[in-house]
């Protein structure tokens, strides 16, 4: 459109002249457009370059923490990055003359996305600019937050979320900005939901308060992962809290740091600062596929042969049951040397989930902790298996457990929090999924907990050790329940009847419960050698990428399968 003073004519120019200024006017303008490049690129520098002088700025390095744009460099391979709406911000335009201005501030928008390259993969990424406004919304977050969501389902690529403010929430001030107050809708999760569900990997974390909205997005993600010198979440901050429930002078590590929600498990795992952060993010990655829906997890090459031996296993479970061993070194004799990445290891510690490799080959891993609790799966431990069950449904990884699960959590601090309640959704998530699952029984297999984990697949894959015991409950009293009535009457015989009675009523059951005799009777497909668990479970876990893994991505695409994460 032409300028206003342009289309102004004076009582004494004619048409003509008026007409011929106006074209003069456009001739002026530089045909390669050099004046709106040269506006892009002013807007650009001023977004890259931090100002030291800014109040936020020097608040976000005070406290410790990496700028924006810090954080790309140390997230993303080198020179990668490129940004989606990298001019979007306010601006202050000073005109110049006839159709042309300049920017002479701009600031820009808090949250800065697009796309890049870790270890050579395509990811999208968003991250959260603390030192503007405190990572609230400003006009453009919303939509670029909501545009990249949905390139992340339409490209079928990973997604890092880097949560440092409120991510997209909104502030009292907006009212007052806008004149108008909104009702709080938000509309990205519609596709953070079918992202979590197709098995595009969501990857999130916590480097400063996440706040509100951005506490939910972080926490929503497949894995998430916070700094612990500068990681804090919470629903509301401190001064809210302090209006609605009077509690007063908490910080934002009493409200929701990570000795918080890093052991109640709203966060999967906690890294020692930002740096180790990203770390966590760029391994989790490794294993896991673009898109679950149509992509196999990344195989990759394998210097550890898969035949290797361990003869230490063939020790390592006590010949006295109720003593204890290391669970994490049979995980680690087993997988490839160092590929096993623990998730959630500070809650839920009745249970051991994590991601490792067989051959180079992707998988996931269950184990029970004996060390904690006998291994007697609690509500926490259950919500912590259920999680990884589902993670591994929608990224296609076939799961390894090692089974020593003496049933659920008993007594009355069982009973308060819900156990059965989390260990029947455990059996929902073990039965509603479909991933192949190797059972590796180590020694104990009792009750519904036992009965749940080995039984969610027909046929059921599984191999026992020679230390393998299981029934409906331990002897450890189950005589006592069994035998009632016949040690009750012992006991009357006195001269210690009762004790000596139990005695050889033990030694007739754990006969009986000789791990060989229900392989005589077919109860058990194979005892094993523990020395050749590895070389069974990598011929496994080859067999399932090159035979059952196609056909199951064909039967997703298909709609035949449905994996859902939520």
């Amino acid at each position: 459109m032409p300028d206003d003073d342009d289309s102004k004519t004076s009582d004494t120019e004619s048409p003509a002249k008026s007409r011929l200024r106006q074209v003069s006017n456009h001739l002026s303008l530089p045909a390669d457009y050099s004046d709106v490049r040269s506006q892009i690129d002013t807007l650009k520098n001023i977004a890259n370059t931090p100002d030291p002088s800014r109040r936020g700025y020097i608040r976000q390095k005070q406290a410790g923490k990496l700028w924006v744009r810090e954080r790309l460099e140390q997230v993303l391979d080198r020179d990668t990055f490129q940004e989606i709406g990298s001019l979007s911000g306010t601006v202050t335009w000073e005109k110049t003359g006839p159709q042309r201005e300049k920017p002479i501030s701009f600031i820009p928008s808090n949250n800065v996305q697009g796309l890049g390259k870790v270890r050579g993969r395509r990811v999208l990424l968003t991250a959260d600019d603390f030192s503007l406004r405190s990572g609230h919304a400003d006009g453009a977050s919303a939509g670029k937050t909501i545009y990249v969501e949905k390139l992340a389902l339409a490209l079928k690529i990973p997604v890092v979320k880097l949560v440092d403010g409120s991510s997209g929430g909104g502030s009292v001030t907006t009212i007052r900005k806008e004149g108008w107050s909104y009702l709080p809708y938000v509309p990205m999760f519609h596709q953070v939901i079918q992202q979590l569900n197709e098995g595009i990997p969501n990857v999130g974390a916590v480097l400063g308060p996440a706040i509100g909205l951005g506490a939910a997005r972080v926490t929503a993600c497949h894995f998430s992962v916070m700094a612990a010198d500068i990681g804090s979440l919470f629903n509301a901050g401190p001064e809210v809290v302090k209006d609605a429930t009077f509690e007063e002078g908490l910080s934002f590590q009493d409200l929701g740091g990570p000795m918080i929600h890093c052991t109640n498990g709203t966060i999967d795992n906690m890294a020692a600062n930002e740096a180790e952060c990203f770390e966590q993010l760029r391994t989790v990655l490794s294993y896991l596929p673009n898109c679950g829906k149509y992509n196999a997890p990344p195989v990759l090459p394998c210097t550890d042969p898969e035949d290797r031996e361990d003869e230490s296993l063939r020790r390592i479970i006590p010949r006295k049951q109720t003593r204890m061993y290391n669970p994490w070194t049979i995980i680690k004799s087993v997988v490839d040397k160092g590929s096993f990445f623990e998730i959630g290891d500070l809650w839920g510690r009745t249970a051991i989930t994590g991601l490792a490799r067989l051959g180079g080959r992707p998988v996931g891993i269950i184990s029970l902790n004996c060390e904690v609790n006998s291994g007697a799966l609690d509500a926490q431990g259950s919500q912590k298996l259920a999680r990884l069950l589902k993670l591994c449904d929608v990224m296609n990884l076939p799961v390894l457990q090692f089974v020593d699960v003496p049933g659920y959590a008993i007594g009355t601090l069982a009973e308060r929090s819900g156990t059965m309640r989390w260990g029947i959704e455990l059996a929902k998530a073990y039965f509603s999924t479909t991933t192949p699952i190797f059972s590796v029984i180590t020694r104990r297999a009792y009750g519904v907990a036992g009965g749940i984990m080995l039984g969610a697949r027909d046929p059921h894959v599984q191999i026992a050790w020679p230390s393998g015991q299981w029934g409906s409950l331990p002897l450890e009293g189950g005589i006592e329940v069994g035998h009632r009535h016949e040690l009750r009457q012992a006991d009357e015989m006195g001269l210690g009847e009762g004790k000596e009675r139990y005695e050889e009523l033990e030694e007739e059951y754990r006969r009986l419960m000789n791990p060989v005799r229900t392989a005589n009777a077919f109860g058990v497909e194979e005892i094993v050698d523990p020395v050749g668990t590895r070389g069974v479970v990598c011929a496994w876990a080859r067999h399932v990428y090159e035979v059952l893994l196609p056909v199951r991505l064909a039967e997703r695409a298909a709609g035949r399968v449905v994996a859902v994460y939520s």
